[in-house]
């Protein structure tokens, strides 16, 4: 089968693999059908993140058809529509009984002191094969397969294997009340999200940071209030300038390791002297009112120098973060996503491409060329969307 596979920095490739099979009774494969690139896959594709090997295969929003089941999956059969969501849980254990699906006891990668395996995102979660390919073997399918109806098409649903659950997680740990204020760092696909449905649960209003046009105008088309980063000098002071100088009562940063800093951050980050570039995250706690949340869903994967822990302290800020959850905010997320589409899924993709050209996808993506904000590929070039 064609796979999207990773050799290195900014050097993904589509190869012949062999197809996935049955290994375990709780297993199924997919004949995949639609898989996105998620903002994260690009930090896998510019090499910041460790115990990545020559030859993975990359993904983890895909959805499909049902080609096989092993012994013990009854939730679905050959033939069934299906989503894949990115975290590997097994639905039993302690942490999944507490729906903490991301921490699953079954899958989680012990070696490496992490959660719950994930699809396509290194060894470090268990280098499990992704779904950016033609078949896909599921493990612990006898839980995590979401069946989804035939008919609409597939990015109506695609976005419940990540997108959805992410953003709904990252709206409930912000903690809104009705009718307060929620600020999003970052609207590439997550904080699109994050700002419709933060107005979807009853935020009074949604303030969206970000400085490419394309995004901006995106979330504009929703309702939501923007600030063009580029446009301002300080964008934490332009929300507390727009909340009577408090700032919102929730923040959400959508942005993680990749934020746009300044050259000392993207050098100590390229030397490895800090993993991570904080300035999103920095400017986002800027605009935390006192005595309100800050909800992290951006990706960050290293330890933090500098950290301002004493200012948080003092201004009795809330953190809330980690990996969607995915089945705890599913059966919320899927009975919206109807014909009347309150959440707007059928205004996310903005490009759909075979997997045959991912690696010039990968690379528009990163560059945020053509207007690029969520990137769907289709192994089959004929998906049912």
């Amino acid at each position: 089968m064609k796979a999207v596979v990773w050799h290195g920095k900014q050097d993904v490739r589509v190869e012949e693999v062999p197809e996935p099979a049955i290994q375990e009774p709780t297993d199924a494969i997919i004949r995949v059908t639609s898989t996105a690139i998620c903002g994260s896959d690009l930090h896998l594709y510019g090499g910041f993140v460790i115990k990545m090997e020559e030859g993975d295969i990359l993904g983890h929003e895909p959805m499909g058809i049902v080609e096989e089941v092993g012994a013990e999956v009854s939730k679905a059969k050959p033939g069934d529509r299906v989503v894949v969501p990115f975290n590997i849980s097994c639905g039993s254990c302690f942490f999944c009984d507490r729906h903490l699906y991301s921490q699953c006891e079954t899958t989680q990668v012990t070696e490496h002191g992490k959660g719950a395996a994930l699809f396509g995102y290194t060894h470090l979660y268990g280098g499990v094969p992704g779904g950016q390919a033609e078949y896909l073997r599921v493990p612990q399918a006898h839980f995590g397969l979401v069946p989804v109806p035939d008919g609409p098409p597939d990015e109506r649903f695609l976005f419940l294997s990540d997108v959805l659950p992410t953003a709904w997680q990252a709206v409930a740990y912000a903690e809104v009340p009705k009718g307060g204020t929620l600020a999003v760092w970052g609207l590439g696909p997550i904080g699109q999200m994050c700002a419709r449905i933060g107005l979807h649960q009853g935020a009074g209003r949604v303030i969206g940071v970000d400085l490419v046009p394309e995004r901006l105008a995106m979330a504009e088309r929703h309702g939501i209030e923007t600030i063009d980063a580029g446009d301002v000098e300080d964008a934490a002071a332009s929300v507390r300038n727009r909340t009577n100088g408090r700032g919102a009562e929730g923040v959400i940063d959508a942005v993680g390791m990749e934020a746009h800093g300044s050259a000392l951050a993207k050098l100590a980050q390229k030397t490895k002297l800090q993993m991570d570039r904080l300035e999103g995250l920095r400017t986002a706690m800027g605009a935390v009112r006192r005595g309100g949340t800050l909800s992290l869903s951006g990706v960050y994967v290293g330890l933090e120098q500098m950290f301002p822990l004493g200012d948080l302290f003092d201004r009795q800020i809330q953190i809330r973060m980690g990996q969607a959850n995915c089945w705890r905010w599913i059966p919320e997320i899927l009975p919206l996503l109807t014909d009347e589409d309150p959440l707007g899924t059928a205004d996310l993709k903005t490009h759909t491409v075979p997997i045959t050209d991912a690696p010039d996808a990968y690379e528009m993506f990163q560059k945020k060329r053509d207007g690029a904000i969520k990137v769907v590929l289709e192994p089959d070039g004929a998906g049912p969307g």
